[in-house]
């Protein structure tokens, strides 16, 4: 036996030398393998070599640090377990010994258990032998760390089941990796992105996980985005994904911010997708993708695809290959070539489109380039841009004849061929029009253009339906762009594009003028009028036109807005906003018309005609609208304004006597019951005014018309727009809240008073929704906390030279009543003024608004502010003594006012106090007292307009929190006795009875209880007191004192 002992302890230091030197270097593993090999060869019995090595190996499941040394240990462990495969008894033993510790109470050896299991199971061959019981202990156990409460844990858990994840018969790891994935969301931590990271890694290709892997793409850890790019690339071929996840990809991963992530996707694409699956030529990869609906993705592909340098142009490859000339002879010598147009498809008209525009750039790029050097250089660059020119010139067409004949084909195409022709009509942005015979040609495509009526179908009720969007001209606004583009190319000059559209609506209107169109008519007429009026430089290019712009509105646009058929109204209340922008002052009769269709129009045309005053309020200014109604309604409304004011909406004639921002909250407030006039999520009232009530704010600066006063009130309606959760399908509008929220209170100081909770502020918030109730107040407090902008602004001398920028500090302090400090009184004496008996909705509020008070920052300067939060802190602690949590934080909070106070000795008096509550009172200089330096701060405390009575008999000093129970032996209930016999006599502390350390009586819990219940309420008042040494040894509630005096 004792030889056995002998032996087994020779084998365990050589076992442990082993180990040690492989700390040092991967490089000795090899030969260590070796030597730990021929150890267990030699040695008497395999259980003696298992029992000596997992002895040496145990001091590893102690050490938590992740050092390079520990895991050389590891990786060696577990390169020699996996490798000793042919000795199944070890393999198998040494997986049971890493079970138990896997099941362990201490947490760094389940992850050092973990951790080993794990590599071993990834090393372990394909045809590895082992048994399936063992297997089936293995996976249970690792399923169970899945759920641990260490992520680290957790991560070498999943890492270890993934080999298990392809086999049907275990569903249930696939299922429970989906189940804990969108657990893990918490990105704060590091610890679980790897962990996330290693789930995506770890699942199989499916269809039921390729859903879960491409919505990681947006996850906000930069490694798990690149991890689920890999894991497409390396287990989804092209075919097998939908075109829908192909763009989605695509699209979020060409524009990751992420530079690291963008290199994944376009490896992803150029490798998997372009050269595998499509042989290298893009075309082939934009066939996948739908340009015809994605157009947009397909233009970042090519893009990328071209920054990359992987399109190569063959020679001979051009537009012109698709224009080909046959000669037909007539009599005589006279010769006629007919162009034969081969028809392109989407994808091949994309193609060509994207790589015109970017050998136009890059002429651009290099030719700006080579103005800005010199020599060698500047040769180099011009040489280049030379290059891409020429290449250019090489694939368009010929001529511009040899253009306009390749779009008019298509376009004649019919509606298949429409986004081939879209496309192609953006080329002529690239061709020359100097020519009179160029623009003469190329006039006629644009006035076929400007004529062609809107596209429609009949149903089955015979009546005709308008195919598109009813209002931009072809019923899309990217052809619409497109037409308006080539317009602006051909005719250039000063003036001449104005003049060729309006004499082209001049020609449209006169049916409409002459009551004969019909509604087709009308609608065609609009969506010229409107291309116009979008594109015109200036009101005074459209006057002395073939129809004056006094006409057109009189004869053309107020009538539109009156006719009988919707889309009629709506294309032409779009024009009237349109026309609005193009004025120097909006008029009269427009704006009436434009609040008319605002309160009484159809849904569809009240959308139109809020964009349209919104549009006109931000360019004109509100002023400047109401102004158009007249001086007389203008002047009614000079005086300053405190709220919005009411208006029924329902009052057909009401909506025109009020201001156009009171007419515009109005419309919030009407379409939140329940009343949204929605066609899409960008198209409510809701996003519309949301969207432009977050400008105004942004840019108030602009509007000095708007009353500072108004803006909590716009503030609030955003911020309820933003939480409410009915209004979950405007993401366009929760997307635009999110930037403006996070830039508009460090724009200005003046902003920050918006946030504040003054008029407008928490009654209009989610009221019947705690939890997004405080989610706001919480984001509010972000906004009031963020910093200031500094601005920079440029000064001129007399000369006019431009001197060095002068930056503004931003970082003015706001008054007393708009910053932090009057926050927090305003909530301390809200919480004061409950009474201690509250309603459960009562103290849910309560509590919300102590979470917020901790929170807030105090500064240095607000000496008085910092007194009157001490003193009121009192009574907010006795508010909330249920909850012992809060009151720590309340206490905390109290030690840091201490330490700002620069007097924290000398207290507030009620008539201090009142002085920055803002109560009526007056009071001299002599009883505030001329020489204290707290008179001198007092000058300028803002008014809160507060009324609160402190407790002038009360301190600033409250009791201590309650402390966690004594680990020390309390006194025994013998001591006690022994002083009531003789309380002359001195006991000595031997006499005290030792009892257990961390146990206490139960009767002496509930005298201490009783004791401090009783101190409690002998006084309103609370005192704060630091935690000194007593409380850090573990001090009872009370005192020893006051235990035994609770005893007697």
């Amino acid at each position: 036996m004792a030889e056995e002992r002998e032996e087994e302890k020779q084998l365990k230091q050589k076992i442990a030398k082993i180990l040690e030197e492989t700390r040092t270097s991967y490089a000795t593993h090899n030969r260590k393998l070796k030597e730990l090999s021929a150890l267990r060869s030699r040695s008497s019995s395999p259980l003696q070599f298992f029992s000596a090595f997992s002895k040496t190996l145990t001091p590893l499941f102690t050490l938590q640090r992740r050092v390079a040394s520990t895991e050389r240990v590891v990786r060696f462990v577990s390169i020699f377990a996996s490798a000793s495969v042919d000795s199944d008894a070890f393999l198998e033993e040494f997986l049971r010994f890493l079970l138990v510790a896997a099941a362990a109470a201490n947490k760094t050896a389940r992850f050092r258990a973990c951790q080993m299991v794990s590599e071993i199971i990834m090393r372990l061959p394909d045809d590895a032998e082992v048994s399936s019981e063992l297997w089936d202990e293995v996976i249970e156990c690792m399923l169970v760390c899945v759920r641990d409460k260490v992520s680290i844990i957790r991560t070498f858990a999943v890492r270890a089941l993934s080999r298990f994840a392809n086999d049907g018969e275990n569903s249930d790891i696939l299922d429970l990796f989906l189940e804990v994935l969108p657990i893990e969301q918490n990105a704060a931590m590091a610890c679980l992105q790897d962990v996330r990271k290693t789930i995506v890694l770890s699942l199989p290709p499916s269809n039921a996980t390729s859903q879960v892997i491409i919505d990681c793409t947006t996850d906000v850890s930069e490694s798990v985005r690149k991890a689920a790019y890999c894991v497409l690339a390396n287990k989804f071929p092209l075919q097998s994904l939908s075109i829908k996840l192909r763009t989605t990809i695509l699209q979020r991963g060409l524009a990751d911010r992420s530079l690291a992530v963008s290199k994944e996707c376009l490896k992803l694409m150029k490798d998997e997708w372009l050269i595998k699956c499509c042989s290298a030529d893009p075309v082939e990869l934009l066939k996948y993708l739908d340009v015809e609906t994605y157009e947009l993705v397909g233009e970042s592909v090519m893009g990328a695809l071209l920054t990359a340098g992987l399109v190569n142009l063959r020679d001979g490859e051009s537009i012109q290959q698709y224009i080909s000339s046959t000669v037909d002879r007539t009599e005589g010598d006279s010769v006629h070539c007919t162009p034969s147009i081969q028809l392109m498809e989407a994808e091949v008209a994309l193609y060509w489109k994207t790589v015109c525009r970017h050998l136009q750039d890059e002429a651009q790029a290099k030719g700006s380039d080579a103005a800005a050097t010199m020599g060698t250089e500047a040769a180099v660059y011009a040489a280049e841009a030379s290059d891409n020119n020429d290449l250019l010139e090489r694939i368009l067409p010929a001529t511009v004849s040899d253009y306009i004949d390749l779009v008019k084909a298509h376009i004649d195409a019919g509606p298949n061929y429409c986004f081939a022709s879209r496309q192609l009509l953006l080329l002529g942005a690239m061709l020359d029009f100097s020519d009179a015979t160029n623009r003469k040609v190329a006039s006629t495509l644009v006035q076929e253009l400007l004529h062609k009526p809107p596209e429609h179908e009949v149903d089955d009720n015979g009546n005709m339906v308008v195919i598109g969007d009813g209002i931009n001209l072809g019923g899309d606004r990217e052809w619409a762009d497109a037409v308006s583009g080539l317009a602006k190319k051909v005719h250039a000059a000063n003036g001449e594009f104005e003049q060729i559209l309006l004499g082209v609506v001049e020609e449209l209107a006169r049916p409409c003028r002459e009551r004969t169109a019909d509604f087709m008519q009308w609608m065609h007429s609009f969506a010229v009028t409107g291309l116009l009026l979008e594109n015109a430089k200036s009101f005074r290019l459209l006057q002395g036109q073939a129809i004056e712009p006094f006409e057109l509105l009189q004869s053309l646009l107020f009538p539109g807005a009156k006719h009988v058929h919707l889309d009629v109204q709506r294309i032409a209340v779009r024009c009237l906003g349109l026309f609005g922008l193009l004025e120097k002052k909006p008029s009269e009769e427009l704006v009436k018309q434009l609040r008319l269709s605002f309160v009484n129009g159809p849904s569809a045309v009240c959308v139109v005609a809020c964009k349209a005053l919104i549009d006109l309020v931000m360019w004109h200014g509100p002023q400047e609208v109401d102004r158009a109604l007249g001086e007389n309604f203008s002047s009614k409304f000079q005086d300053d304004k405190k709220a919005f004011s009411p208006v029924n909406l329902s009052d057909t004639g009401e909506g025109l006597d009020v201001q156009t921002l009171d007419l515009l909250y109005a419309g919030i407030d009407r379409y939140e019951q329940g009343n949204s006039l929605a066609s899409d999520e960008n198209e409510s009232v809701q996003a519309i005014l949301g969207e432009g009530f977050a400008k105004i704010l942004l840019l108030s600066e602009n509007y000095p018309s708007i009353q500072s006063s108004l803006h909590p009130f716009l503030l609030a309606k955003l911020i309820n727009l933003y939480f409410s959760n009915e209004r979950k399908d405007l993401q366009r509008l929760k997307q635009c809240l999110s930037v403006f929220f996070e830039h508009y209170p460090s724009l200005s100081a003046n902003h920050k008073a918006g946030v504040n909770g003054n008029a407008g502020g928490s009654p209009v918030l989610v009221s019947d929704m705690r939890k997004r109730a405080v989610q706001a107040s919480r984001f509010m407090l972000q906004m009031m906390q963020a910093p200031l902008y500094e601005k920079e602004t440029v000064k001129e001398d007399e000369n006019g030279n431009r001197e060095l920028p002068e930056v503004i500090d931003g970082s003015l302090e706001p008054p007393l009543e708009c910053s932090e400090e009057g926050l927090a009184i305003r909530i301390a004496v809200e919480v004061a003024s409950f009474h201690m008996k509250k309603t459960a909705a009562e103290r849910s509020y309560v509590l919300a608004l102590c979470r917020i008070l901790v929170l807030l920052h105090f500064r240095l300067s607000e000496q008085g502010s910092i007194k009157l939060i001490r003193r009121l802190l009192n009574h907010v602690a006795e508010s909330v003594l249920a909850e012992k949590d809060l009151v720590k934080e309340l206490k905390g909070m109290a030690d840091r006012l201490k330490a700002l106070d620069r007097e924290p000795e000398q207290e507030l008096s009620q008539d201090q106090a009142n002085l920055i509550l803002g109560k009526d009172l007056y009071i001299s200089v002599e009883e505030l007292g001329r020489d204290s330096s707290f008179f001198d701060i007092m000058l300028g405390v803002g008014r809160l307009e507060l009324d609160f009575n402190l407790d002038t008999n009360g301190s600033v000093e409250m009791l201590k929190t309650p402390a966690p129970r004594s680990s020390r032996p309390p006194r025994s209930r013998r001591r006690v006795r022994l002083e009531e016999v003789s309380s002359d006599e001195e006991v000595s502390p031997t006499s005290v009875v030792p009892t257990v350390p961390g146990t206490i009586s139960i009767r002496s819990q509930r005298a201490s209880k009783t004791a401090a219940l009783t101190k409690m309420t002998a006084t309103r008042s609370m005192r704060i007191d630091s935690y000194d040494d007593e409380e850090e040894e573990g001090s009872e509630v009370t005192s020893e004192e006051d235990s035994d005096e609770s005893d007697e």
